[in-house]
């Protein structure tokens, strides 16, 4: 008989499975040290390359996007002398290191602002041919790179004239931090730009000027690495299934000197829907490298740590002995002597009695064949009614075992390595929250800006005395400005002139309003309205409702936590997750953060971070809006927060690790009793009635075995136990009708 099923199987895997997991707790619960830097820390330096990339790419894309736009704006209204639209674009958009404008027939330069441009690399290859007035990268006599954005002005009646603005591939302008450092990397891992290493003439001691000159080293060394790992397809590059950032980013460690370790997170610049939207700078094969020193961390294991590792290994290998000892007992020892002794009656051995075992369904199977025994024959046997029904069975056993394990996995997954507000978290996460914090705030900044721009660029070429051509003209600038819901030409008196997109709000024109207002309170979702004079139309203004969805996708960044971008009363305005108009912020001390954020502090208001110790850790950080623009005074903030308890520190890993253990031995539980239960003790509590009913004399009811095991060999003696009970009962019938020798005669 095939004893592949049955009670063995899933005792074994239980003491297997007890086995691993006891070696499993005693490595991570054991001997598990503090790495030499946590690797929260090296994700949040990748997070940080990230947002890196993501603004470089938004300015390339921008600076690329606005010359072209404004070109094919010009090329649809009347001819412009080259000086007059060098200065018209230099007071729209201050972000080109030099403009030039050239006759493309002669090659003379007509008019040039800014920074001068060299000619040498233009040829008929970049003027013609799929690629033409592509942007590329060209290299000045300084040894700066820079990148050449070209469009063709033409005009009716007038030759045409090449427009070429020059771009810095600089590292953008946001706040770094203090200590660390990010460059602009290109395909052959050459840096193009860095941003935050110390001059050495501002360095006060040798000994800084060596350490200055080791971080030098070891952004050269990781820019190599980063250029060659970003050259991979970001789909080969991840785990399968993995998502967040679109194109190709990690992390890198380098080397350590004076106690602290190089630390860096690189990021190739991706578009922000590759599928939907293709990216001009994502083309160049860039990658932008964030590398921070990082204190190397001394925590190393004590022999405390492995000996708990140890003892808590050694309780699981304990009470799952004793756990396999009661199953043993309890279910497997009496089991297989019933199918002993049910084969042994089967086969017409009826000399001894049944061996009955003490109690369960497995004593009601031994009284039945005991029973049994004496119908079919056997000395000494009885074949009355049973004793008294014992209603203790086989979840007894079951029950006991689960407690056992269950005297583990409570502990160790509840109790044991559990954290508290007094989790040391790296002072360089909260550095990080708050810079990267200040980050979004200048990138949702310089969105407003790029908006209110646009709208400058396209108040110029509107004529508020012609409502159908401004209608016609606003309906082209929606389509292509995908950041409004809606915009409108209202005149002095409030009145809507042209409108295109949504149903437009209230706008009322006073000189101490700012040009960036919120209204709405109330509604659904807030109001954001940016503003634009019209020239030479004295009280109107082009008014654009820019979409509360679009600031909420510039706030969704990983590793940050929840941000939300808030007003000086500390109301909400954009989420990057689900929010209610000018609703308040959940944790009260963070209003308080968005008003020290605020208090003018020398050059003006700065970001802050702090520590949350109120019940748990959280890490919080408000960036006020500074900088440039007509955004950086209306007194919004950009608050993110998020739990310590997501960071990858020793603490939480501990705490996790145990959770896991526990839950490990919870499934082990789970599916070993649960195997016995399915596939043993349900079996056995029918196999107990059927042999009662058996011995009771139902002869009609044929016995099949469900399972090849114990208990189906068990019911197969049954059914071969039947048969010769009916024989036996069929031939004493048969006896009992023939008719006496003899009678009826003399």
């Amino acid at each position: 008989m095939p004893l592949l099923g049955g009670i063995r199987p899933p005792i074994a895997v239980l003491c297997v499975l007890i086995l691993a997991l006891a070696g499993l707790t005693a490595k991570v619960l054991g001997p598990s040290g503090e790495p030499v830097v946590p690797k929260a820390v090296l994700s949040s330096q990748k997070h940080f390359a990230e947002d890196g990339a993501i603004a470089l790419r938004a300015s390339i894309d921008e600076r690329i996007t606005d010359l072209r736009r404004t070109v094919t704006a010009l090329n649809a209204g009347k001819p412009a002398e080259p000086e007059q639209v060098l200065s018209d674009l230099g007071r729209t958009y201050q972000k080109w290191t030099g403009t030039t404008i050239l006759d493309l027939k002669s090659g003379d330069v007509l008019a040039a602002r800014g920074e001068r441009i060299p000619l040498a690399w233009l040829d008929k290859e970049v003027l013609t041919g799929r690629h033409a007035l592509a942007p590329r990268m060209v290299r000045l006599e300084t040894g700066d790179v820079r990148l050449m954005t070209m469009a063709v002005l033409d005009w009716e009646d007038r030759p045409q004239q090449l427009l070429i603005a020059s771009n810095s591939l600089s590292v953008p302008a946001i706040n770094l931090g203090p200590f660390r450092t990010m460059a602009v990397v290109a395909q052959d891992g050459e840096v193009l730009a860095t941003a935050g290493f110390e001059q050495n003439e501002a360095l006060n001691s040798d000994q800084e000027r060596k350490e200055l000159t080791f971080l030098q080293k070891q952004m050269s060394r990781m820019a190599e690495q980063a250029a060659e790992y970003t050259a991979e397809h970001p789909v080969s590059a991840k785990e399968p299934g993995s998502r967040g950032y679109p194109g190709v980013s990690g992390t890198l460690l380098g080397d350590d000197y004076n106690g602290r370790v190089a630390t860096a997170g690189y990021a190739s610049l991706a578009s922000s829907d590759p599928e939907e939207k293709k990216s001009v700078a994502a083309g160049l094969g860039l990658t932008v490298v964030a590398m921070l020193p990082v204190v190397q961390q001394q925590g190393g294991v004590g022999p405390d740590r492995e000996l708990f590792g140890l003892i808590a290994a050694g309780a699981l290998v304990v009470l799952g002995l004793l756990a396999a000892a009661v199953l043993w007992v309890s279910v497997q020892r009496p089991l297989l002597r019933l199918f002993l002794e049910s084969r042994r009656l089967a086969r017409g051995d009826l000399t001894r009695p049944v061996s009955v075992p003490r109690w369960g369904e497995a004593a009601r199977v031994g009284t039945a064949l005991e029973r049994l025994r004496g119908q079919l024959g056997g000395p000494g046997g009885t074949d009355g009614a049973p004793g008294g029904k014992v209603r203790l069975g086989l979840r007894v056993p079951l029950a006991v075992t689960a407690v056992l394990l269950l005297l583990w996995c409570v502990p160790v997954g509840l109790l044991l390595n559990r954290t508290d507000g007094s989790v040391s978290v790296p002072a360089t996460m909260v550095n990080d929250q708050r810079d990267r914090t200040d980050l979004v705030a200048d990138r949702v900044r310089r969105a407003l800006n790029e908006a209110q721009a646009d709208l400058v660029s396209t108040s110029r070429l509107i004529d508020a005395g012609d409502p159908g051509a401004t209608a016609a003209r606003l309906k082209d600038a929606l389509r292509e400005h995908t950041r409004y819901q809606a915009l409108y030409v209202v005149d002095d008196t409030g009145e809507v002139v042209a409108r295109a997109g949504g149903d437009p709000h209230d706008w009322s024109d006073g000189k101490d309003l700012p040009l960036i207002r919120v209204s709405g309170k109330g509604e659904r979702k807030p109001v954001i309205q940016v503003g634009a004079p019209v020239p030479e139309h004295k009280g109107t203004t082009l008014v654009g409702e820019v979409r509360v969805e679009f600031l909420n996708s510039l706030l969704k960044r990983p590793g940050l936590g929840e941000v939300r971008v808030v007003n000086a009363d500390a109301e909400t305005l954009a989420a990057s997750g689900g929010f209610l108009a000018f609703e308040d912020l959940p944790n009260n001390a963070l209003p308080d953060l968005v008003r020290a954020g605020n208090v003018p502090v020398g050059a003006g208001p700065v970001e802050n971070g702090l520590l949350l110790r109120d019940g748990g850790v959280t890490v919080a950080a408000a960036a006020p809006f500074s900088g440039g623009g007509v955004a950086s005074d209306i007194g919004w903030t950009v608050v993110s927060w998020q739990d310590a308890e997501h960071f990858q520190i020793t603490p939480y890993e501990r705490e996790d690790r145990s959770v896991l253990a526990g839950l490990l031995g919870l499934a082990a539980i789970v599916v070993c009793l649960g195997w016995v239960y399915l596939v043993v003790a349900r079996p056995l509590r029918a196999l107990a009635a059927g042999a009662e009913k058996l011995a009771d004399g139902d002869l009609k009811t044929v016995h099949y075995p469900r399972y090849q095991d114990e208990v189906g060999a068990i019911v197969r003696s049954l059914e071969l136990i039947r048969q010769q009970l009916q024989a036996r009962r069929q031939n004493q019938a048969r006896r009992a009708a023939e008719p006496r020798l003899g009678a009826g005669g003399r």
